[in-house]
């Protein structure tokens, strides 16, 4: 069958700043949360690898833009670093302005729709050292330096995504022991919740004043929730999991609103969350209409077998566990089931729900381990895993797009093999690979392919 996809569908992928920039003692940047999780501790990075030994972007972007030429993307997302561009917090960083411009323009000269992240987990230790975003003495900083990036690379920039996948900085930093300050706090998580949706329609509302030429949205991770069975209990634990991981998001980017059983929740259990006068007009009033989806796997709950433990902190698990469906299909490497409804089911909810927004699936790719092991006699990975991975949830975001779905572009992480905040360089997921130790880069299968694909807008199974 043919899946031919609509009119000027964008196709390409993405990285993220951190992940590719290196430099880290170079041209002025300052220190992120990961460069001191990394520096207290070194051992819980995959291979010792840190965020400092990554591909060298800030040097060789040009390079990489050519790649992205090669493989015929016409759209390409990546973000900037708030430590590098605005390093003590409030000057702007010259020489960081001169590389940001440089490699935008290498992009969107070579014909791409240039989609760029203002905060994608990175926040400058500077500002967590005063609490990030727990506290809203953060706020003005925040709001300052996107207005800065506006100011500095609207003409060069297509949509502005504020944020890429929020409730992950939060459970990383405040839920999971998974970055610095590696706190395990509920009032702290819902509190750095509630100012982030706060910056979000204050930078929003800044945007809309000063008329900038580019669309401006977010990026939200969407695994979409099934429960194990229509039991009540299972039912609840569904609902309890989307308001702590979807909707406390969802609603005030899309709708305006905060909702009422999120709060209830949250509260019930010790958060502490000052609305003040103002607050909530500001939200209703700075909506975004363009949505980046990030799609890997779908979440699958069930009720808690046994009450938890009194004397346990309150965490985002507390109130639902994890249900393995029997027949699941799995990535073993990534330890994520692979399950390519839930783009659809995921892009319908959208739709149905939160009025059908301009979309795109901003990320949706494969990590694995060690791929030198589908190494064929040229020396070229030949990792048909990805490419029927991908094909397989392209079906689907084809099949939404027939019942109705406004998305108008994929793009699939990740560009080129690059440095995760999770697992680093263990799991790979790049049309190109990356050799940490050369700097060498040479192209998968699935590049080639996806190339066919973007040529040919769309692809036969």
């Amino acid at each position: 069958m043919k899946y031919t996809f609509p009119e000027n569908f964008k196709w390409g992928s993405a990285v993220w700043a951190l992940g590719t920039e290196g430099c880290l003692y170079k041209g002025g940047r300052a220190y992120t949360v990961f460069d001191e999780y990394y520096r207290l501790q070194p051992e819980r990075f995959y291979n010792q690898v840190g965020p400092d030994q990554t591909l060298n972007w800030y040097e060789d972007y040009e390079k990489f833009a050519e790649l992205a030429k090669d493989i015929s993307h016409n759209s390409f997302r990546t973000s900037i670093l708030w430590a590098r561009l605005i390093p003590d917090g409030k000057h702007v960083n010259q020489e960081a302005v001169e590389f940001y411009r440089n490699m935008f323009t290498a992009f969107k000269k070579r014909g791409m729709e240039l989609s760029i992240v203002l905060y994608w987990f990175d926040m400058p230790l500077l500002f967590e050292k005063q609490g990030g975003f727990t506290s809203r003495s953060i706020i003005d900083s925040f709001v300052f330096y996107c207005e800065t990036c506006f100011q500095l690379f609207d003409d060069l920039v297509d949509i502005w995504y504020v944020y890429n996948e929020p409730i992950v900085d939060v459970m990383m930093k405040y839920q999971n022991d998974a970055c610095y300050p590696n706190l395990m706090d509920w009032n702290l998580a819902h509190n750095a919740v509630y100012h982030m949706v706060l910056a979000h329609a204050k930078v929003v509302e800044k945007f809309k004043e000063r008329h900038y030429t580019a669309k401006i949205g977010t990026v939200l991770n969407h695994g979409y929730i099934y429960p194990r069975s229509q039991n009540e209990a299972d039912l609840k634990a569904a609902k309890d999991l989307s308001l702590l991981v979807q909707i406390c998001f969802e609603e005030p980017l899309l709708l305006g609103t905060i909702n009422n059983d999120y709060l209830t929740m949250i509260r019930k259990y010790g958060a502490k969350i000052d609305i003040l006068d103002g607050d909530l007009k500001c939200i209703k009033q700075n909506t975004v209409s363009v949505l980046g989806l990030n799609i890997y796997s779908p979440e699958r709950v069930q009720c808690r077998s046994s009450l938890m433990n009194p004397d346990a902190p309150i965490t985002f698990d507390s109130f639902s566990e994890s249900y393995i469906m029997p027949g699941r299909q799995m990535n073993k490497d990534r330890g994520w089931e692979i399950y390519p409804k839930v783009i659809y089911d995921s892009l319908m909810l959208m739709k149905e729900k939160y009025g059908n927004p301009e979309m795109r699936i901003t990320e949706n790719g494969m990590g694995i381990q060690d791929e030198y092991r589908f190494r064929d006699k040229n020396g070229q990975i030949q990792d048909d895993y990805r490419i029927d991975y991908v094909k397989q949830h392209l079906i689907w975001a084809h099949k939404a797009i027939e019942d109705g779905a406004n998305l108008v572009g994929y793009n699939m992480w990740s560009f080129v093999d690059l440095w995760s905040p999770s697992h680093q360089f263990k799991n790979c997921y790049g049309f190109y690979e990356y050799d940490l130790n050369t700097g060498e880069t040479k192209k998968k299968k699935s590049a080639d392919w996806f190339k066919e694909v973007t040529e040919n807008n769309g692809f036969e199974d």
